[in-house]
């Protein structure tokens, strides 16, 4: 149950004219309504407890940002379309590390999905939301990234991105600055960090050498420790042997740095945890190493830290928990043990592997399957867990997991024909029973699952590059929050992801969408049908949604 405070709250009018302007973006096309959103009057957020809170990337570069036939990207290779939002992502055929770093604002929104007020990461400049010139951008038009974590008492909100300018090519793939793999076909140097929005309103960021070559792609802060637990993944490159390449993967603790980005001088990466798949009984071979802890998100219940892996041909794509007493799973599956403390340390380092010791398991219900053998997708719930993002717990007895969908883009009369046909894309309900968790069903109806939509500001036709309609279509749900209500009820909200026309399907414009479910439920409610609250703009992508700092949930 969510509390919005313990006195009706009474809206910020000061706010209006803000969030006129900064909600145009919306309904306007690319370049047509200037560069950048209004953030709130004051410099800070203006946050009213129980709200949601969406990140959102907004796409500043413009055509002359690159020239097609002279500019060489970071990997060497020489672009072949101008800096233009609708072609730009065409590079990609060029530079499978392609990428350009946006500016990242939060937008707040009544439950009802009401635009209330909306505020811009900083980016460098000097404000009174964050200290000194601070900054963190995100990669666009990385699908993996943003999501947004309120922290165990709702004192904070926290995410992930880069330390680097707006309109910086290819940095989500960049090393960084104390973990330098000379493989790296992207060698340039970029911190990633934690980002925290508090009560108060105000940023602050505390930058991390964890996940060269790759993305933090979550993060969520323990406010009994005071420590930032992290998902992600590292590794751009053909050799593993760096120090703190493999190091710095998957779960990884950051501590809070309390001072301005320029002061901070970040150490090694801090992992807490790894998995191996030689765990699983039977299984002797290990995969490559690292990429079993590729993982897409990570959720804090019940002192207890859970993880997704969401991708990759390597390890198993599944929901997995910390175990720091190291009896919870002897062979690899099991469900945490009662009281177990949290990490406030590294993991043990093991010599053998390079890597972390081996103290994750897989938690007992869901896939053991290895993801390389897996074919056919959306088949079943026990053998389709290759696209897993976001999680939260309704109780302790109730799990849902969000589904990102199977990317695939194919189309024929009028809609995207793979993602029309899933049945476990969106968000799925699964239940504790007998000390393991069976899946019930998914949350689905009403997204629209490959059928296409038009968005305000995108080309009309079919891109001659893909070959695909320039209007996209929605394939899943990558991050989502909820909460419990007094009548039993669950209200869920998601962000979805799409596949369409644009040459990179993580750049089309996507969804933020609403669902309310019946908490004690095991088969699917007739009811149960989503609402779409937003649908971004030609140049925008929703990522992440969370309610605000100061929100009390109690569960």
């Amino acid at each position: 149950m969510i509390d919005r405070s313990s006195h009706p709250v009474r809206r910020r009018r000061s706010v209006v004219i803000g969030i006129a302007t900064s909600f145009a973006l919306s309904a306007c096309v690319v370049g047509a309504c200037g560069t950048g959103t209004a953030q709130a009057a004051s410099g800070k957020a203006s946050l009213v407890p129980g709200d949601l809170l969406v990140s959102r990337l907004h796409y500043t570069g413009t055509p002359d940002l690159i020239t097609a036939g002279q500019t060489v990207l970071p990997t060497g290779a020489v672009a072949i379309a101008d800096g233009g939002f609708t072609h730009v992502w065409d590079n990609v055929s060029v530079d499978p590390n392609f990428g350009v770093t946006a500016p990242v604002y939060l937008d707040q929104l009544t439950p009802r999905g009401t635009p209330v007020d909306t505020t811009a990461v900083p980016t460098g400049a000097p404000g009174a939301s964050s200290v000194g010139h601070d900054l963190l951008t995100s990669s666009f038009s990385s699908k993996s990234e943003m999501a947004l974590n309120l922290s165990s008492s709702g004192s904070a909100v926290t995410f992930m991105g880069y330390v680097a300018p707006a309109n910086t090519l290819d940095a989500s793939n960049g090393n960084t600055p104390a973990v330098i793999d000379p493989t790296n076909p992207d060698s340039q140097s970029v911190y990633r960090a934690v980002g925290e929005l508090g009560t108060n309103g105000k940023f602050s960021f505390t930058e991390t050498n964890a996940y060269s070559g790759d993305n933090g792609r979550a993060a969520i802060r323990d406010d009994t420790t005071g420590l930032y637990y992290t998902a992600g993944n590292s590794n751009n490159g053909t050799g593993t042997w760096v120090p703190g390449l493999i190091y710095g993967t998957g779960a990884q603790l950051v501590t809070p740095a309390h001072m301005p980005e320029r002061a901070q001088k970040p150490g090694d990466p801090t992992p807490v945890g790894a998995f191996s798949v030689t765990q699983l009984p039977g299984t002797t071979k290990a995969d490559k190493l690292g990429k079993d802890t590729n993982f897409a998100a990570v959720a804090l219940h019940d002192n207890v830290l859970y993880y997704t892996k969401g991708s990759g041909s390597n390890g198993v794509n599944t929901v997995y928990f910390l175990d720091t007493t190291g009896t919870a799973c002897p062979q690899g599956v099991g469900l945490p043990v009662p009281g177990a403390p949290l990490p406030t340390t590294a993991d043990a380092y093991d010599p053998t592997t390079g890597q972390p010791a081996d103290n994750m398991c897989i938690l007992a219900g869901f896939s053991t399957t290895a993801a390389k053998s897996i074919k056919t997708p959306d088949t079943g719930a026990s053998s389709n867990s290759s696209s897993l993002g976001s999680m939260w717990f309704a109780d302790a007895n109730t799990l849902y997991v969000a589904d990102a969908g199977n990317g695939t883009a194919t189309y024929s009369n009028g809609s995207y024909t793979d993602a029309a046909a899933q049945n476990l894309a969106g968000i799925q309900k699964w239940s504790l029973v007998n000390g393991s968790w069976t899946y019930d069903y998914t949350l689905n109806a009403g997204l629209g699952l490959g059928v296409p939509y038009t968005v305000a500001g995108l080309p009309s036709g079919t891109n001659a590059i893909t070959g695909t309609p320039w209007t996209p279509a929605v394939d899943g749900i990558r991050n989502f929050t909820g909460k419990v209500n007094r009548d039993g009820t669950v209200t869920l909200y998601g962000v979805t992801t799409s596949i369409g026309g644009v040459s990179d399907s993580a750049a089309d414009p996507n969804k933020l969408v609403t669902v309310t479910d019946q908490a004690s439920a095991t088969t699917l409610p007739s009811s149960a049908h989503y609402t779409t609250l937003r649908t971004a703009a030609a140049g925008d992508v929703l990522r992440g949604v969370s309610f605000t700092p100061g929100t009390h949930t109690d569960h």
